[in-house]
Protein backbone atom coordinates (compact mmCIF):
# COMPACT_ATOMS: atom_id res chain seq x y z
CA UNK A 1 0.00 0.00 0.00
CA UNK A 2 1.14 3.53 -1.01
CA UNK A 3 1.34 5.32 2.30
CA UNK A 4 3.57 8.51 0.89
CA UNK A 5 0.51 10.91 0.74
CA UNK A 6 0.11 10.69 3.96
CA UNK A 7 3.63 10.73 4.99
CA UNK A 8 4.21 14.10 3.55
CA UNK A 9 1.43 15.61 5.88
CA UNK A 10 3.15 15.41 9.18
CA UNK A 11 6.70 16.30 7.68
CA UNK A 12 8.62 19.05 8.35
CA UNK A 13 12.03 20.55 8.34
CA UNK A 14 14.34 20.11 11.78
CA UNK A 15 16.72 22.52 10.27
CA UNK A 16 14.04 24.83 11.64
CA UNK A 17 14.86 24.27 15.31
CA UNK A 18 18.44 24.00 15.47
CA UNK A 19 19.16 25.60 18.58
CA UNK A 20 22.07 28.38 19.64
CA UNK A 21 24.88 27.03 21.71
CA UNK A 22 23.71 26.24 25.14
CA UNK A 23 19.83 26.51 24.63
CA UNK A 24 19.29 23.29 22.96
CA UNK A 25 16.19 23.04 25.71
CA UNK A 26 14.62 26.01 23.69
CA UNK A 27 14.27 23.94 19.93
CA UNK A 28 13.39 20.50 22.05
CA UNK A 29 10.41 22.08 23.30
CA UNK A 30 9.47 24.10 19.89
CA UNK A 31 10.36 20.77 18.02
CA UNK A 32 7.59 19.01 20.06
CA UNK A 33 4.91 21.69 20.46
CA UNK A 34 5.21 21.65 15.94
CA UNK A 35 5.07 17.69 16.18
CA UNK A 36 2.23 17.88 18.48
CA UNK A 37 -0.04 20.31 16.47
CA UNK A 38 0.43 18.50 12.82
CA UNK A 39 -1.77 20.35 10.35
CA UNK A 40 -3.48 21.98 13.22
CA UNK A 41 -4.21 25.68 14.34
CA UNK A 42 -3.25 24.65 17.45
CA UNK A 43 -2.09 21.80 19.91
CA UNK A 44 -4.37 21.53 23.47
CA UNK A 45 -3.15 21.22 27.03
CA UNK A 46 -4.10 18.23 27.44
CA UNK A 47 -2.01 16.86 24.19
CA UNK A 48 1.11 18.04 26.14
CA UNK A 49 3.25 14.99 27.49
CA UNK A 50 6.18 15.84 29.64
CA UNK A 51 7.81 12.44 28.39
CA UNK A 52 8.01 14.31 25.16
CA UNK A 53 10.13 17.58 25.92
CA UNK A 54 12.16 15.00 29.27
CA UNK A 55 15.07 16.84 28.40
CA UNK A 56 13.53 20.21 28.67
CA UNK A 57 11.43 19.89 31.59
CA UNK A 58 13.90 21.52 33.92
CA UNK A 59 13.09 24.96 31.86
CA UNK A 60 9.80 23.83 31.02
CA UNK A 61 6.66 26.10 32.36
CA UNK A 62 2.74 26.04 31.15
CA UNK A 63 0.81 29.51 31.46
CA UNK A 64 -2.81 30.38 31.78
CA UNK A 65 -4.35 33.80 31.03
CA UNK A 66 -6.02 34.84 33.58
CA UNK A 67 -6.99 38.29 32.52
CA UNK A 68 -5.66 40.86 29.89
CA UNK A 69 -1.95 41.02 29.71
CA UNK A 70 -1.80 38.95 32.45
CA UNK A 71 -0.78 35.02 32.68
CA UNK A 72 0.68 32.95 35.63
CA UNK A 73 2.90 29.87 35.87
CA UNK A 74 0.52 26.75 36.80
CA UNK A 75 3.68 24.49 36.17
CA UNK A 76 7.46 25.74 36.22
CA UNK A 77 10.71 23.53 36.54
CA UNK A 78 12.99 23.92 38.97
CA UNK A 79 15.10 26.74 36.80
CA UNK A 80 13.01 28.81 37.10
CA UNK A 81 11.98 27.99 40.68
CA UNK A 82 16.30 28.46 41.27
CA UNK A 83 16.09 32.03 39.09
CA UNK A 84 13.93 33.68 41.45
CA UNK A 85 14.57 31.90 44.64
CA UNK A 86 11.11 31.04 45.24
CA UNK A 87 8.53 28.58 44.60
CA UNK A 88 6.88 30.21 41.20
CA UNK A 89 3.60 28.66 40.42
CA UNK A 90 0.86 30.81 40.64
CA UNK A 91 3.16 33.79 39.89
CA UNK A 92 2.58 35.86 37.05
CA UNK A 93 5.42 36.09 33.97
CA UNK A 94 6.03 39.79 34.43
CA UNK A 95 7.95 38.68 37.94
CA UNK A 96 10.72 37.98 36.03
CA UNK A 97 11.21 40.84 34.52
CA UNK A 98 12.57 44.65 34.90
CA UNK A 99 9.54 47.07 35.80
CA UNK A 100 9.92 49.08 32.84
CA UNK A 101 9.73 45.87 30.59
CA UNK A 102 6.82 44.60 32.04
CA UNK A 103 4.19 46.35 30.18
CA UNK A 104 5.92 45.27 26.58
CA UNK A 105 5.74 41.31 27.97
CA UNK A 106 1.87 41.97 28.72
CA UNK A 107 1.09 43.36 25.48
CA UNK A 108 3.34 40.29 23.81
CA UNK A 109 0.99 37.91 26.23
CA UNK A 110 -1.77 39.52 24.48
CA UNK A 111 -0.46 38.85 21.14
CA UNK A 112 -0.02 35.06 21.87
CA UNK A 113 -3.02 34.27 22.99
CA UNK A 114 -5.26 36.45 20.57
CA UNK A 115 -3.89 36.27 17.25
CA UNK A 116 -2.78 33.76 18.79
CA UNK A 117 0.80 33.77 17.93
CA UNK A 118 4.58 32.38 19.27
CA UNK A 119 6.82 34.58 20.48
CA UNK A 120 10.87 34.20 20.96
CA UNK A 121 12.60 36.73 23.62
CA UNK A 122 16.46 37.36 23.93
CA UNK A 123 16.75 38.83 27.57
CA UNK A 124 19.69 39.61 29.61
CA UNK A 125 20.17 40.49 33.19
CA UNK A 126 22.57 43.04 34.64
CA UNK A 127 25.28 42.14 36.63
CA UNK A 128 24.81 43.72 40.37
CA UNK A 129 25.97 42.95 43.88
CA UNK A 130 26.35 39.12 44.23
CA UNK A 131 24.92 38.78 41.00
CA UNK A 132 26.97 37.92 37.37
CA UNK A 133 25.52 38.88 34.18
CA UNK A 134 22.96 36.07 33.01
CA UNK A 135 22.16 35.79 29.00
CA UNK A 136 18.76 34.30 28.66
CA UNK A 137 16.27 32.92 26.09
CA UNK A 138 12.52 32.54 26.33
CA UNK A 139 10.24 30.82 23.85
CA UNK A 140 6.26 31.33 24.67
CA UNK A 141 3.81 28.87 22.28
CA UNK A 142 -0.11 28.85 22.70
CA UNK A 143 -2.21 26.17 23.71
CA UNK A 144 -5.96 25.39 23.89
CA UNK A 145 -7.86 24.90 26.82
CA UNK A 146 -10.18 21.87 27.16
CA UNK A 147 -12.82 24.01 26.57
CA UNK A 148 -11.20 25.44 23.17
CA UNK A 149 -10.25 29.10 23.92
CA UNK A 150 -6.34 29.61 23.87
CA UNK A 151 -5.84 30.68 27.31
CA UNK A 152 -2.89 28.49 28.04
CA UNK A 153 0.83 28.23 26.47
CA UNK A 154 4.02 26.16 26.56
CA UNK A 155 6.96 28.01 27.33
CA UNK A 156 10.96 27.10 27.81
CA UNK A 157 12.70 29.74 29.86
CA UNK A 158 16.85 29.07 29.42
CA UNK A 159 19.53 31.46 31.33
CA UNK A 160 23.13 30.86 30.71
CA UNK A 161 25.85 31.93 33.40
CA UNK A 162 26.57 31.60 37.59
CA UNK A 163 23.21 32.50 38.61
CA UNK A 164 24.41 34.38 41.62
CA UNK A 165 21.96 35.99 44.53
CA UNK A 166 18.59 35.42 43.65
CA UNK A 167 15.99 37.00 42.77
CA UNK A 168 16.92 37.27 38.98
CA UNK A 169 14.86 39.98 36.83
CA UNK A 170 15.54 40.23 33.10
CA UNK A 171 15.58 42.90 30.52
CA UNK A 172 14.42 42.75 26.99
CA UNK A 173 17.27 42.52 24.47
CA UNK A 174 14.65 41.95 21.40
CA UNK A 175 11.65 39.78 21.04
CA UNK A 176 10.28 38.14 17.68
CA UNK A 177 6.16 37.88 17.88
CA UNK A 178 5.05 35.07 14.56
CA UNK A 179 1.89 34.85 13.86
CA UNK A 180 0.39 31.20 13.61
CA UNK A 181 -2.02 29.77 10.42
CA UNK A 182 -2.99 25.80 10.69
CA UNK A 183 -0.91 23.65 8.68
CA UNK A 184 1.96 26.25 8.26
CA UNK A 185 4.84 27.23 10.01
CA UNK A 186 4.99 30.27 12.08
CA UNK A 187 5.27 33.28 10.36
CA UNK A 188 5.63 37.03 10.10
CA UNK A 189 2.03 38.40 9.06
CA UNK A 190 2.58 40.70 5.28
CA UNK A 191 1.65 43.91 7.32
CA UNK A 192 3.69 44.13 10.72
CA UNK A 193 2.59 47.86 11.47
CA UNK A 194 -1.06 47.03 12.33
CA UNK A 195 0.79 45.32 15.26
CA UNK A 196 4.09 47.01 16.36
CA UNK A 197 5.30 44.14 18.73
CA UNK A 198 5.23 41.70 15.87
CA UNK A 199 8.57 44.03 15.34
CA UNK A 200 12.06 42.95 17.33
CA UNK A 201 12.81 45.37 19.29
CA UNK A 202 15.88 47.33 21.09
CA UNK A 203 14.94 47.61 24.78
CA UNK A 204 13.04 51.06 25.54
CA UNK A 205 13.97 53.00 28.46
CA UNK A 206 10.41 55.22 27.99
CA UNK A 207 7.92 52.34 28.77
CA UNK A 208 5.85 52.93 31.33
CA UNK A 209 6.39 51.44 34.70
CA UNK A 210 2.44 50.75 35.60
CA UNK A 211 2.95 47.09 35.53
CA UNK A 212 5.48 46.76 38.66
CA UNK A 213 4.83 44.19 41.77
CA UNK A 214 6.75 44.43 44.62
CA UNK A 215 9.41 41.46 45.03
CA UNK A 216 8.91 38.67 47.94
CA UNK A 217 11.51 38.57 50.50
CA UNK A 218 13.92 36.25 50.20
CA UNK A 219 17.07 34.20 51.89
CA UNK A 220 19.93 34.42 49.16
CA UNK A 221 21.99 32.15 51.36
CA UNK A 222 19.54 29.24 50.68
CA UNK A 223 20.09 27.21 47.68
CA UNK A 224 18.44 24.00 48.44
CA UNK A 225 17.06 22.22 45.25
CA UNK A 226 13.23 21.36 44.96
CA UNK A 227 12.17 18.46 43.75
CA UNK A 228 10.77 18.85 39.67
CA UNK A 229 6.86 19.26 39.59
CA UNK A 230 7.19 17.49 36.29
CA UNK A 231 8.82 14.31 36.42
CA UNK A 232 8.45 11.75 33.82
CA UNK A 233 6.29 8.65 34.17
CA UNK A 234 7.15 4.97 32.85
CA UNK A 235 4.94 2.19 32.78
CA UNK A 236 6.49 -1.38 31.88
CA UNK A 237 3.00 -1.84 30.43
Amino acid sequence: MDNSHRIGQNVFAMTRFQSETGYSAIAQVEAYWEAVRGTRLLPKRSDIDPRGIEQALEYAFILERIAPGIARLRIAGNHLNDLMGMEVRGMPLTSFFAAADRPAISDMLEDVFQMPAMSTLKLTSPAAGGRPKLDARMILLPLKSDLGDVSRALGCFVSKGDMGLSPRRFDIVTKTVLHITAGQPPARPSDPLRNPALLSISRRQDLPTGMAEDSKPFDGTSKKRRPPYLRLVKSED
